[in-house]
């Protein structure tokens, strides 16, 4: 059908929330290709600097065919200089939550879109305030197993977003995924919303 994009998008993700905000846009991956790369921070790296690293590594780790586009992401929480990845266990996601507990922190998510012709990159800060959270409320979380595989120890879509009353910037960017910025990244690429089926 004429106008319908010949291009391929592969999402560099195996997470399950970017595909499915992709889908709200009405963008549907051909691939599922994901990235192995190193995460740790490098020392003394900031927040914006390590999560913009960290989507265009991911990038550049992938094949890409001449008629393919990459999408890569990247989501870090910062409370201070200090960079919150992913808990590694239980007492972690709480000395994270109790750090974020009644202040305000930011949540940064690095795009990257590849293609034959190079790279294109965006940022995008969102500040989060937490309120104060007490034990009892914090052990229940814990409990409920949320905070596993999430940057910062939470996801706002979660059992966390009963601690969080009030965010600045893009709420799907917390999720995982800028969707205005990712449909404007992925439109000058040449990938655009279409029907179900039709990017497959």
């Amino acid at each position: 059908m004429a106008g319908i994009a010949t291009k391929r998008l592969i999402l560099g993700s195996a997470s399950p929330r970017r595909l499915e905000l992709l889908s709200q846009i009405g963008i549907r991956p051909a691939a599922l290709r994901p990235a192995d790369i190193d995460e740790t921070p490098h020392q003394q790296e900031n927040a914006r600097d390590y999560v913009r690293r960290m989507a265009r590594q991911k990038a550049e780790a992938l094949d890409v065919a001449p008629d393919e586009v990459v999408l890569t992401a990247d989501t870090t929480v910062s409370v201070g200089r200090r960079i919150l990845g992913k808990p590694e266990n239980r007492a972690e996601a709480a000395g994270f939550m109790r750090l974020m507990s009644g202040r305000r922190h930011l949540v940064l998510t690095a795009l990257a879109v590849r293609d034959a012709t190079g790279i294109r990159e965006r940022l995008v800060t969102t500040r989060v305030r937490m309120r104060p959270i007490d034990e009892a409320s914090l052990e229940r979380y814990l409990d409920i197993g949320d905070w596993e595989g999430k940057a910062g120890g939470y996801a706002i879509q979660g059992a966390a977003a009963a601690f969080i009353p009030w965010i600045e910037g893009s709420h799907s960017a917390v999720v995982g995924l800028p969707l205005s910025e990712t449909a404007s990244l992925l439109a000058s690429a040449g990938i655009f919303p279409a029907p179900e089926g039709a990017n497959a």
